[in-house]
Parts: structure tokens; sequence; C-alpha cells
């Protein structure tokens, strides 16, 4: 059995203390200067990582942060557990019952969100693959397609829901319909993203990818509905019987872990199995608030740093920006996402200006854009240039979402 050694364990304890604590220095002075709480972790990452410290002092840098042995290992499997509990977490505010009380509002908006910019995010990449240096050959260039599409399609619920409440239109018309259509564009499109995550490891040459399809909506069915009725039946017990909230936390991240492996086992992507077991704890009508919000601390306070931090140790945001590839991204990003809900909005019966609000809402990408980049990267979809053009039109779209909302609603 391959153990740490002495001088490995202190160096992976130092790397780790540092990423916490530093990016909650950033993290709270960002907040003062009202920037997403993410923002300040990515540039600790780009701090820490081969941008600045790796430049700067690269000794210290290959000391915390070393390429070969046994740490970059323990790391790699921190972070993969990293991105499990922050889907999870995801997937615990995404409330299935909202989404069907919206009616043909939501529906419209969500399905306008999603068809125009996946449509739009596909063709650029198939008609015009030697942009983002993507071979033309049919296979690498359906799955890249693919993923850029999806990758333009979804929004980031946490990050919507941040700004709704900050803007005190959470529990507004509007904000009910962007949160509803939000839901399920996340649900959509993490599902599309695991299929052509699954076909990019091999899947298919084990399984056909109507198997996987049937795997997906097999396990995704079951946990919506007997899951999900057993953890209703079971969660009452468990907050009462159970040392709280040891219990709830111990079990309901417990599931997470175990849906997570099944999906991982079956060839489809671990961060889908974690997905959907948060939706089905997080739309539990007993769940209670309280525990809620200690899951959700303690993921966004322990892992979701580590996570955004291990970014910017991932590339050198300097050598790999492309100007072309950031502005190709951002203007597609606008364009697909913002005319799409805006589309479908008006269609579902709201005014003009509304309409706008509810496109420029929907256009907040957030942490959800970075893992997808992430996942991408670490499976050799994309490349530097392209995963470092999502990061920034992440925290682009993040940082303008509400002040555009604004001018669309007073």
């Amino acid at each position: 059995m391959i153990k740490l050694a002495h001088n490995e364990l202190i160096v992976l304890l130092l790397s780790i203390s540092a990423m916490l604590i530093i990016s909650r220095i950033f993290a709270e002075l960002g907040k003062k200067l009202k920037l997403p709480v993410v923002m300040g972790e990515l540039i600790v990452g780009i701090i820490l990582g081969p941008t600045v410290l790796g430049m700067l002092c690269p000794d210290i840098f290959t000391y915390l942060f070393p390429r070969t042995g046994n740490i970059p290992i323990a790391l790699d499997g921190i972070f993969s557990l990293s991105v499990i509990m922050l889907l999870f977490v995801a997937g615990m505010e995404v409330q299935l019952s909202l989404v069907l009380k919206q009616g043909k509002v939501a529906v419209y908006t969500s399905l306008f969100s999603m068809v125009i910019p996946f449509f739009t995010g596909f063709a650029v990449a198939w008609f015009f693959p030697e942009i983002f240096s993507i071979s033309n050959e049919p296979a690498p260039k359906l799955l890249f397609a693919l993923f850029f599409g999806t990758a333009l399609s979804i929004s980031a619920l946490p990050v919507i829901a941040r700004i709704l409440m900050d803007m005190n239109l959470f529990k507004t018309n509007i904000g009910m319909v962007i949160i509803a259509s939000a839901m399920f564009n996340d649900l959509i499109g993490w599902l599309i993203f695991s299929m052509v995550l699954s076909l990019t490891n091999g899947a298919a040459e084990h399984l056909s990818i109507w198997y996987t399809i049937g795997y997906i909506i097999g396990f995704g069915l079951f946990m919506l509905t007997i899951g999900k009725r057993i953890i209703d039946k079971t969660l009452p017990w468990m907050q009462t019987k159970l040392s709280w909230p040891g219990g709830v936390l111990s079990i309901s991240l417990g599931i997470c872990l175990l849906s997570a492996a099944f999906t991982e086992a079956i060839n489809i992507h671990a961060i889908l199995g974690a997905f959907i077991a948060g939706i089905a704890f997080g739309d539990s009508v007993h769940l209670r608030e309280q525990a809620r919000e200690i899951i959700h601390q303690f993921v966004t306070n322990f892992f979701a740093p580590l996570f955004f931090v291990s970014i910017g140790l991932k590339v050198n945001f300097i050598e790999n920006f492309d100007p072309l590839i950031v502005a190709i991204v951002l203007v597609l990003a606008y364009v697909g996402k913002v005319l799409g809900a805006t589309i479908g909005a008006r269609v579902g019966g709201m005014s003009k200006k509304h309409s706008w609000a509810v496109g420029f809402g929907m256009n907040a990408r957030g942490a959800m854009e970075i893992i997808l980049g992430t996942l991408a990267l670490n499976a050799g979809l994309i490349s530097k240039p392209i995963f470092v053009a999502l990061v920034i039109m992440a925290l682009v779209t993040s940082l303008t979402s509400g002040p555009l909302m604004k001018k669309f609603i007073d």
C-alpha cells in the first residue's frame, strides 16, 4: 500500500491550508467590493498557480504543488471530491415543484434559453473548428460541438439566486420565472454534459449510446420517484432519532457519494449522480432548512474554495489568453442566452421590459460554467485557451447580470 511520506504529508497540509486561509481573506475582501466569492477564490488560484507564483518564485510553487509523486494524486482526489460535493449542493437548490408551478412562462423561457444558445454554439464549433484548434475529423468535432453548445446553454443557479436575493427580486414573479427556468436549464444541461463526458471517456467502446442514455434516464427516474419517496419517509426519523445535525449530514453526503459512485461505475460521470441525489434530497418537504444550511455551509466553505483555487493551479492564464477565442465566447454567450431567454419569456406572455430582465437574469454562469470547463479540460475535451475563455465568460456574465437586469426593472 502506497503511503504519503513524512515530508509529503507536510507539503499536502501546507498547500491545503494556504488555499483555505488565503482564499477566505480574498473572499472577504471581495464581498466588501460586492464581488462574487468565487472571484476571490479564483484570484487566489491564479496567484498561487503558474501564472504568478510559478513565474515569480518557481521553487516555492514547485514545492507547494509538485507535478510528480503522491501529492498531486492526493490533491486530485480532494479536488474530485470537492466538485462532487459542489454538484450535490447545486442539486439541492433545484425544486421541481417550483418549475411546474410557473407554468408556460417558465417552460418557454427555459426551452428557448437552452435551444438557441445550444444550437448557436454547436453551429459555430461545427462549421469553424479551426478557430478553436479542433480537429476537423467528425468524432472529435462532434464531441466538442456538443460540449460547446451545452456550455453556452447552462446557467448558474446558485449565482442567479444570490443576485435575485441581493436585488430583492427572489420572490417576485420575475424572480420565480428566472429561478424555475434556471433549474430546468441546469438539469437538462448536466444530463447532456454527462453523456458527452461518458462518450469522451470511451464509454461508447463498452456500451452503445442508447444504453448510456437508458442508464441516465433510468437512474434519474428512480432517484426522483422511488428514491425521493424513500428519503421523504426516512428524513423525519433521521432528524429526530439520530444525532443532530451529524446524522443527517453523514447520511445525506453518504448517499451523494453512493450515487456518484454508481454513475461513475456505469461510465457516466460521478457529478451526475451527485447532482440528482442533491435534487432528491433538496426537494424533500421534510428536510429542515437548518439541515440544508449546514450542508451548504460545510461544502461552500471547505470544498468550494479548494476546487476554485485549484482552477488557477491548472493553467497559466497569461500564456493561454487568446483574445479572439475570449471575444467569440463572450459574444456567443450574451447573444444566445439573453436573446433565447428574452424570446421565451415574451412568447410566455411577459412584457417586453420584463422579458429583457429575465434574459439578462438567466445569463449569469458563475461557478457552474467553471466546473463544467474544468471537467472538460481534465477529460481532454477542450484546450487551455478555451478553458481560460470559459472562466472569463463565467465571471463577466456573473458581474454584469444584476446591473443589466436592473435597467429593465427600474
